[in-house]
C-alpha cells in the first residue's frame, strides 16, 4: 500500500532492537519476537566476514532496524522498495525527529543553540545529514549484497548521483568527478574543527577532578589520538623510556607508536602509582568507584561513556560543550602550524591514509587574523593621500631620483 499522505510527517513504531549475538556476526536485528530478521542477519554475517569491526556492524544493524521500522509503517516488502520510497525515506529522515529514551530535561534549553565559549553547535534531535548519507550507504550495501545473489529489487533503490560510470569520458584537463555520492545525499556543511586556546585547555585541565581524567586528557592533547584508541592502552603499550604510547587504529586497526608530552607522563606515572599495579595486559584506564552486580564496589574497564560523563561535569562547570575529539583537532593544528613538523608528520601522528585529509581540515586560515590583515589594509586605503613637496630651485630631478632609490619626491 502507498501513502497518500505527508510522507515526512510518521512517527516509527519501537519495533524491534538490535542486540548482541554469539554467532558469527556480533550484533543482530532481532523483531517483536526476539527472532532474526533474516535478510538482515545474512547481510550483517557477509559484511563481519568483510573483516569490519564489531562497532560498524551495531552502526549498520541499527540503520537497518530503523529502514525495517519505516518499511514496516510503509506496508512495503524489503524486496520490493523502489527509487521513489528511498527518496521518501531520504526526506522523512531529513524532517523527523530521532526517538529519545528519555525527554530533554537539562539540555532542553540548550539543544540546537550555539554555544558562546566554544562557538560550537548543541546538538538537537533531528537526523544530522551525515546520519542521513550513512543511511544510504548501509542500503546501498545491503541491496548490492542481495543483488548479487539474484534476490531483492532487480535494480539498487539506493542510485548514484551520476548516471552511468563515474569518470567514463574523462577530460585529462579537468579534475576528476567525485564517486560514491548517491542520488539523495544530502549536502554536508563544511566546518572548521574547533580547538581550545592555551587559556580555554588551561580552565578545562582545572576542571578535571583526579590523576587519571587529567592523564589521558594530556594524552590526546599531546598526540590527537582517538578516544576509542586511547581507551585501549594496556601496560605494555606504554613506553616509558622512549616517552612513547601504542594505540590501535580506528580503521586499519594497526599498531601505532605515538609521542606524548613529558608532562602527560608525569600526570599517567601519578595516576598509576594511585591505582596499583597492573598487568602488562590489563587495561591502564579503570573506574574506581563503580557498583558492580551484587558483588559491591570493583574497579572497572573505563567505557567511552564513563569518559563522555568526564566531559559533561567539566562542561557544566565551565558552562562549555568540549568534547574529546576537540582535543583531537587541538592538537592537529598545533602541529599543523609548528614550522619543525611538516604535513606528512602530521598525517602520520594522526593516522590519515590520505595526506590530502590532513591538508583539507587543518590547512586554513583563521578567520579573527584574516579580519585583522583586511582590516588594516582598510584603514590604510582609508588613510589621506600625502602629496609630496616639490623640489626647490636649483636641484637636478636625476641627482633626486639616484638618491631616493628612483623614486622623486
Amino acid at each position: 500500500m502507498r501513502w497518500t499522505v505527508d510522507r515526512t510527517v510518521l512517527d516509527l513504531p519501537r519495533w524491534g532492537s538490535v542486540v548482541e549475538d554469539p554467532g558469527p556476526t556480533p550484533w543482530v536485528v532481532v523483531d517483536v519476537e526476539d527472532t532474526p530478521i533474516e535478510p538482515v542477519r545474512r547481510y550483517l554475517v557477509e559484511f563481519t566476514a568483510r573483516g569490519n569491526r564489531a562497532g560498524s556492524v551495531r552502526s549498520y544493524a541499527y540503520a537497518l532496524l530503523r529502514w525495517w521500522r519505516w518499511l514496516g509503517v510503509r506496508e512495503v516488502s524489503w524486496a520490493c522498495v523502489t527509487s521513489a520510497d528511498v527518496r521518501d525515506y531520504a526526506l522523512w529522515l531529513g524532517a523527523a525527529t530521532k526517538p529519545g529514551a528519555a525527554l530533554r530535561t537539562v539540555s532542553l534549553a540548550t539543544a540546537g543553540t550555539v554555544n558562546p565559549i566554544t562557538r560550537k553547535a548543541y546538538l538537537d534531535d533531528r537526523y544530522q545529514p551525515r546520519t542521513v548519507r550513512h543511511a544510504m550507504a548501509v542500503l546501498r550495501g545491503f541491496y548490492e549484497f542481495w543483488a548479487d545473489l539474484g534476490e531483492g529489487p532487480v535494480v539498487n533503490p539506493v542510485q548514484p548521483a551520476h548516471r552511468g560510470r563515474a569518470n567514463l569520458h574523462h577530460n585529462p584537463m579537468e579534475p576528476f568527478r567525485a564517486e560514491g555520492r548517491f542520488r539523495y545525499n544530502p549536502v554536508v556543511p563544511k566546518r572548521r574543527p574547533r580547538t581550545l586556546s592555551d587559556e580555554q585547555w588551561r580552565d578545562v585541565f582545572a576542571a578535571l577532578r583526579s590523576h587519571r581524567d587529567r592523564a589521558l586528557l594530556a594524552l590526546g592533547v599531546s598526540n590527537g589520538a582517538r578516544a576509542g584508541e586511547l581507551l585501549g592502552l594496556r601496560g605494555v603499550d606504554i613506553d616509558w623510556g622512549e616517552q612513547l604510547v601504542r594505540v590501535i587504529r580506528k580503521g586499519t586497526r594497526a599498531e601505532q607508536w605515538l609521542p606524548a608530552s613529558a608532562e602527560a607522563f608525569v600526570w599517567l606515572r601519578l595516576y598509576l602509582a594511585d591505582v596499583g599495579p597492573l598487568g602488562p595486559n590489563e587495561a591502564i584506564w579503570r573506574t574506581v568507584r563503580r557498583r558492580d552486580r551484587g558483588t559491591g564496589l570493583a574497579q572497572q574497564p573505563l567505557s567511552y561513556d564513563a569518559l563522555r560523563a568526564v566531559f559533561r561535569r567539566v562542561n557544566v562547570a565551565l558552562g562549555t560543550n568540549w568534547s574529546m575529539h576537540d582535543l583531537r583537532h587541538t592538537a592537529a593544528l598545533r602541529m599543523s602550524r609548528d614550522s619543525n613538523l611538516t604535513l606528512r608528520d602530521v598525517q602520520v601522528i594522526l593516522g590519515h591514509a590520505d595526506i590530502d585529509t590532513t591538508a583539507s581540515i587543518y590547512l586554513f586560515e583563521e578567520d579573527a587574523e584574516v579580519a585583522r590583515r583586511v582590516l588594516a589594509h582598510l584603514e590604510q586605503r582609508a588613510a589621506p593621500t600625502l602629496k609630496p613637496p616639490t623640489l626647490a630651485r636649483g636641484y637636478n630631478p636625476a641627482d633626486m631620483a639616484v638618491l631616493f632609490d628612483g623614486s622623486t619626491p
